[in-house]
């Protein structure tokens, strides 16, 4: 079987009875979406998602280990962007930031992102209020909430990696469903978050 791959389609070319067994096959698949199963340096594998209507409906739910294609969205992907005059790595290292009082042990931790970020944020416990640009915002209120929804404003409209992750969900509900969830915004919120950024980007004509 010959196999090309020009302007961003897959093309396949039956030699043999049982190759052209195999392309009768996918051309009864046609309108569904196949998501990629397996790869090695050998060959690739697919699995068949389903109708392609279903597939686009069907919940997202991001975390930081999800699919690479979608992964830059996880607050724990490396996505470097500037918030209010500071620099982060992560949204993660922005939001475990905000535990810290010391402005050089804030900035150190805007430095983070992925397990480590998440990791030492943890250790730092919880407390009912936080400082952040001079006003005193109680922890897991709308303001956080709010806070955060801007930082991640930041971070998907300049991180070219996390805009196209975000925009190449279509139209599918967005979920943030982990083992245990978050206190201060809860998995609902976050996901809330995402999806309100996906669409304020769609209006203003962003592209994945």
């Amino acid at each position: 079987m010959k196999l090309s791959f020009r302007n961003n389609v897959v093309g396949l070319s039956a030699e043999t009875p049982e190759e052209e067994a195999i392309c009768a096959q996918l051309r009864a698949a046609d309108g569904h979406v196949f998501k990629l199963h397996a790869a090695s340096q050998r060959g690739l594998a697919f699995s068949l998602i389903g109708p392609e209507d279903d597939a686009r409906r069907a919940p997202l739910n991001i975390l930081h280990k999800i699919e690479p294609a979608f992964a830059p969205i996880s607050n724990l992907a490396h996505t470097p962007f500037t918030f209010d005059d500071g620099e982060y790595a992560s949204i993660e290292g922005f939001w475990q930031g905000l535990k810290v009082a010391d402005p050089d042990g804030r900035r150190a931790m805007a430095r983070l992102f992925g397990g480590e970020a998440k990791g030492r944020g943890g250790a730092l416990g919880w407390s009912p209020t936080f400082d952040y640009g001079g006003v005193t915002i109680v922890t897991g209120s709308p303001e956080h909430w709010a806070l955060m929804g801007e930082a991640c404003f930041a971070k998907f409209t300049q991180n070219d990696k996390a805009r196209k992750a975000l925009l190449a969900t279509g139209e599918r509900w967005l979920t943030h469903k982990v083992r245990k969830d978050s206190r201060t915004i809860p998995g609902a919120v976050m996901a809330d978050i995402w999806m309100d950024i996906r669409s304020r980007l769609k209006e203003r004509g962003a592209t994945a």
